[in-house]
């Protein structure tokens, strides 16, 4: 107990000159620890000597001087470890002045036959049991080093004979051998307590980071140079959903999506060049390969984020070390914020499209109005005729009656979006309401030079839906299909029954839409030319209108069309609209491809 009593506040204070990088890792502590007391031993014990060397024997010999320095010179290095904790750089400091004190005294003392020569084994020993492999090369080589420039000075003839050495009481070359081997002892029962040795802290370190690798949640591997695993951490079965044994060596890179994988080698050697930690994220497949049939199974990846840094392996080769973790809901979450950013922005252009198209919809039949009103107003000033009377009066009728289309239109659609438009359905001819709309139509047509027929399929069934709609979107997609069909163009309305639909379809051999304008088709003010010198007039509601009412009878809109090959726009609605809900799922407008003839394939190639 009085040992124990005394010892603990040497290791307290030994503790305390150990650099505090140095005293978090108990192996690192001990470490240090060790090679600084080593020091202080000889550097404490030559202060503790000279004074009564100088009471006994006066001044010392210049032999004697670098004896002393000998051991004063480790206090240095001791010192230095203390202050910047680089146990490497001491230890290789700490070699190269012991091999040259070593080399120096035995130039003095007689060359190869001086007593100082057993210490030179001491060199790479130290380092071999304190330090790394490379270390202990480098001490090796500085020991051969002044090993050999003994021995060449002594074929030279260079060093002075061995002097008479009156102090030791003993043959100093065998003093000094039995002094380099206790010395040797000592060294050898300190490192017996370091964990290199597997008897001290070696088991706890062991269990220690097998505790932490096989409970934490990310995982751990290490790669070489390219990319092959040399350790995989139990984390991986939680994480790609199979053992760490399947995924050693290369398999783990094969797991890496083909796309990412450049990114994963680039991330691997740069750690292993630059010795810079390195983040990188890319796919990894998640499960087994193969089913237990050997069949192989769809691939399934996960998004995961991968530090790197660099490391060493147990036989001392540098390692890229990485720590794996899964991002796959961050990577979600990216997504959909980017996919509402996208959706704002959109809103916000169809803000902006809708003020743009509704502020000129509304100016020109509002100056209309207000024009022709106010020269009404002074019709005695200015003399205005009964015909001219009548004229400004049908300008100011036509433009009331486009201000309430447009007003009714854009009720519809708000109607239709907040599900308030309500939908009676009741039985009638589809025949008859559609010769009805081609009537109504008829005299539109003739004006801009259309020719628009009806071709019906023999014994239509009767429908039950909402007729006023059903009319309405007739209407409308007639009303587009004469607008843009040029004159000597004609409009084709047909009807079918298939199974328990019905299949409507007006088709007209006008402009045509370009396929980059069909994914925005059926959007409320969206139209194909939407600049104010646009030669169509309109608001764009028509469409939406159409496929807002499609919709409401649980039906659904294809378009088919071509640029100046015109276009065809299909409803397909159910027959029976009694047992259909109010509001149904909303489908998607589908825009059907348009088969590319050859002739019109080879131009468009020419063109891009």
């Amino acid at each position: 107990m009085r040992s124990t009593s005394i010892l603990n506040p040497i290791g307290d204070y030994l503790t305390a000159l150990v650099h505090p990088s140095a005293r978090a890792d108990q192996l690192a502590l001990m470490r240090h620890r060790g090679f600084i007391a080593t020091r202080l031993l000889g550097g404490l014990g030559a202060i503790a000597v000279l004074p009564v060397h100088l009471a006994v024997l006066g001044a010392p010999t210049l032999l004697q001087t670098i004896g002393y320095a000998w051991f004063l010179l480790p206090l240095a290095i001791a010192w230095y470890l203390s202050r910047c904790g680089n146990f490497e750089r001491a230890h290789i400091l700490s070699a190269v002045t012991f091999a040259g004190i070593v080399g120096l005294i035995a130039a003095l003392t007689g060359g190869g036959y001086s007593f100082a020569l057993p210490w030179l084994v001491v060199v790479p020993l130290e380092a071999a049991l304190y330090s790394t492999r490379r270390i202990t090369a480098v001490a090796t080589v500085f020991a051969a080093v002044a090993a050999v420039a003994i021995g060449a000075g002594d074929m030279l003839g260079l060093f002075p004979p061995a002097p008479a050495l009156t102090f030791a009481p003993v043959n100093p070359l065998l003093f000094s051998s039995l002094s380099a081997a206790l010395y040797s002892a000592f060294l050898v029962l300190s490192v017996d307590k370091l964990p290199d040795n597997r008897e001290g802290l070696g088991p706890t370190y062991e269990a220690r980071y097998r505790v932490i690798a096989e409970n934490t949640r990310e995982l751990v591997t290490s790669h070489g140079r390219n990319g092959a695993a040399t350790f995989i951490s139990p984390a991986a079965e939680q994480l790609l959903g199979v053992p760490a044994a399947h995924l050693l060596g290369h398999k783990f890179f094969e797991r890496v999506h083909v796309a990412d994988r450049p990114v994963f080698l680039t991330a691997i050697a740069e750690t292993a060049a630059k010795v810079q930690p390195t983040t990188v994220e890319y796919r990894l497949r998640h499960g087994p390969l193969e089913d237990p049939n050997g069949l192989p199974l769809a691939a399934s990846f996960i998004w995961v984020e991968t530090r790197c840094r660099i490391g060493t392996a147990d036989s001392g080769a540098p390692q890229v070390i990485a720590t794996t973790s899964d991002i796959s809901q961050r990577k979600m979450d990216k997504i959909a914020l980017d996919q509402a950013r996208v959706a704002a922005e959109c809103a916000s252009d169809a803000k902006g499209r809708f003020l743009a198209t509704v502020s000129h919809e509304l100016r020109t039949p509002l100056n209309a109005i207000i024009g022709f009103s106010e020269m009404l107003s002074r019709e005695s000033a200015m003399a205005i005729d009964t015909k001219r009377r009548q004229d400004y009066a049908r300008l100011i009728r036509d433009s009331g009656e486009h201000l309430l289309a447009l007003v009714n239109g854009i009720l519809d659609v708000s109607q239709i979006e907040s599900g308030n438009f309500a939908v009676l359905p009741v039985s009638f001819a589809i025949g008859e309401l559609i010769e009805s709309c081609r009537e109504m139509m008829t005299l539109h047509a003739e004006q801009s030079g259309v020719s628009l027929s009806v071709d019906l399929a023999a014994g239509l069934p009767e429908v039950v839906a909402d007729k006023r709609a059903i009319r309405q979107i007739l209407i409308n997609l007639l009303s587009n299909a004469i607008k843009f069909t040029g004159r000597g163009g004609k409009v084709v309305v047909t009807g079918r029954s298939e199974r328990d639909e019905l299949i409507l379809s007006v088709a007209d051999n006008g402009i045509g839409i370009a396929e980059s304008d069909l994914p925005h088709l059926g959007s409320p003010f969206f139209q194909v030319r939407s600049s104010y010198a646009r030669p169509y007039e309109g608001t764009g509601l028509g469409l939406s209108v159409v496929k807002g009412l499609v919709e409401l009878h649980g039906g659904r809109v294809q378009i088919e069309s071509r640029e100046r090959e015109g276009t065809k726009v299909i409803v397909r609605l159910p027959l029976d609209r009694k047992n259909e809900s109010v509001r149904p799922l909303k489908p998607a407008v589908e825009h059907l491809p348009v088969p590319v003839k050859n002739s019109e394939r080879e131009r468009m190639k020419r063109r891009a």
